[in-house]
């Protein structure tokens, strides 16, 4: 069995980051679990080397494990960048053109929201038969309203409907890149990924990969085994970002705190009674509250 942790170079990792690392690897380590590090890298307008740089220095820093990937900057850019796998992403998006799934888009942003009060897609361009070949398109993906999907999660199977917020979600960005919930699943099929572990947020992606990988020849999404843990959030509540400037776990090191430094602010966070100054400490502590709730 594998699972992975997949950050995004889009910023400097923060503690939310360190959470969802340590959860996946405390798992992975107390199951007999190979973990293989994935870096997200198709939104090239964000992607700084100093942001992958981060990456290994984070994980290093707080002897964070992994057993499959990338161990250094060199080895990420040489061989595991996304870029390099272009190739499989397109034959996916190819295969949903030709089976007839696909539909193009050329709205922006700011005319969904305009359409739509809650920012949620109304279908606009469904019917207009746009040419997936035309420049500045977005691919969307047709979805039944009614399609059920069953979910294994660690605590049992759940049962849910795509969520609305990804109608007709998109599988290729107006830049030509794959979206990430194409790219996610395509990975997590290549790498041999069974075991999946991330944020309460992403449900709503789960299920939009589940609904893709159901769409696809061969695709054993839909066996793969989920969990998804509690967030880190800041003092409104709301949940950690790089955009919203986060304390970074760079910022830390230099100021000089100890990984058990970091582990031990993020159980204050979480309000966790024991302390905590490792990984494994910290996932252990974090499915505890699972049980709890």
């Amino acid at each position: 069995m594998k699972t992975r942790i997949a950050p995004t170079p889009s910023g400097y990792l923060h503690l939310g980051n360190v959470l969802s690392f340590s959860v996946t690897a405390g798992l992975a380590k107390r199951a007999g679990i190979k973990i293989v590090l994935r870096i997200d890298d198709l939104d090239r307008d964000r992607v700084r080397t100093e942001y992958v740089k981060d990456i290994f220095d984070t994980l290093n820093f707080l002897e964070i494990p992994w057993d499959e990937g990338p161990r250094n900057y060199q080895e990420y850019k040489e061989e595991f960048s996304q870029v390099h796998r272009l190739e499989l992403y397109n034959a996916v998006l190819e295969q949903l053109r030709e089976d007839e799934q696909l539909f193009a888009c050329d709205c922006t942003r700011t005319q969904v929201n305009i359409a739509s009060s809650d920012g949620i897609y109304p279908g606009t361009c469904e019917c207009r038969s746009l040419s997936l070949d035309q420049k500045e398109v977005s691919w969307r993906l047709h979805t039944a309203e009614n399609r059920k999907l069953v979910v294994k999660t660690m605590e049992g199977p759940v049962t849910s409907g795509l969520p609305d917020q990804m109608r007709s979600f998109v599988v290729k960005k107006k830049d030509g890149f794959p979206a990430y919930q194409l790219a996610s699943l395509v990975d997590d099929q290549h790498f041999g990924v069974d075991v999946i572990v991330r944020g309460k947020d992403l449900w709503d992606s789960t299920l939009a990969q589940m609904y893709l990988g159901a769409l696809l020849p061969g695709n054993t999404f839909y066996d793969n085994l989920f969990h998804h843990h509690v967030l880190l959030t800041d003092e409104t509540n709301g949940k950690l970002s790089k955009s919203d400037g986060a304390t970074s776990v760079q910022s830390l090191r230099k100021a000089g705190k100890a990984p058990a430094e970091v582990f031990g602010m993020i159980g204050r966070m979480l309000e966790i009674a024991e302390p905590v100054s490792t990984y494994r400490e910290l996932a252990l502590a974090v499915e505890r509250m699972g049980r709890d709730d």
